[in-house]
């Protein structure tokens, strides 16, 4: 249930105007707290109005207008897609469709159609994954890896961080099987930076590497994202110029 409190005299601040959640009955307190701030945030509404499946399609549309990841013709490979919003951003920019879908999504959650976007339902992190990725895209290689994928939190931020750069880890390995010369490897991080050793490989393949925190993110949030440009190959050389913006 929600209400929307009135200041004195009738007359409404911008603190009042915002939507609070009452508490109810069997309902956790971090759970009406998000409610509340789903309800109050621009983001939830403009990606309703946009048709977009959730405010995260903001977070790579953000990315793509100050770093210019996509391109007409591009092939991309989200991983992590459920809800989809990411897949549709990308589907828009590389003008993918059903005749000709550029863009192959996978996730263990199920999803609804998207046009252009061919769906795996799958998880990420089963050994034969990569290859059904793979025969998705019709043994072609990809232009942009992209990966929003993140394990649900336990609470100990040690154990969490080691979580999410195990899967950090495992998307930076794909992508390096599958993506052409000059390619972009995109993923989630969070505070706490990715581990040295992966930050060191990825310097070694891609000619650029740095952190971005796109509008859309949320300031009380910790995450983040890791973007790698100019994918150089997987020959064992040493790290270029690259730049490492925190």
């Amino acid at each position: 249930m929600v209400d929307k409190a009135l200041g004195t005299g009738g007359r409404k601040s911008e603190k009042d105007l915002k939507i609070r959640v009452k508490s109810a009955k069997g309902r956790k307190v971090s759970s009406t707290k998000w409610l509340e701030r789903q309800l109050n945030d621009p983001y939830v509404a403009k990606a309703r109005a946009a048709g977009y499946r959730s405010r995260a399609a903001f977070k790579i549309k953000e990315m793509d207008e100050k770093h210019h990841l996509f391109r007409k013709g591009m092939r991309v490979v989200d991983l992590g897609a459920a809800p989809g919003g990411w897949s549709q951003v990308a589907a828009a920019a590389t003008g993918s469709t059903d005749a000709n879908p550029l863009i192959v999504g996978i996730d263990y959650l199920e999803m609804d159609p998207i046009p252009g976007v061919i769906l795996l339902r799958k998880d990420f992190t089963d050994d034969d994954a990569p290859a059904q990725l793979i025969a998705a895209m019709g043994g072609k290689k990809a232009d942009i890896v992209m990966s929003d994928m993140a394990w649900p939190t336990t609470g100990h931020r040690p154990t969490d961080h080691l979580r999410i750069v195990q899967l950090i880890e495992i998307a930076a390995a794909f992508a390096l099987d599958v993506l052409t010369p000059g390619g972009v490897f995109v993923a989630k991080v969070f505070q706490g930076g990715t581990e040295h050793e992966l930050l060191h490989m990825l310097k070694r393949h891609f000619k650029t590497t740095f952190h971005a925190k796109p509008p859309s993110s949320r300031a009380d949030s910790a995450e983040a994202y890791l973007i790698a440009k100019g994918f150089k190959g997987t020959n064992d050389t040493e790290p270029g110029e690259g730049e490492y913006d925190r």
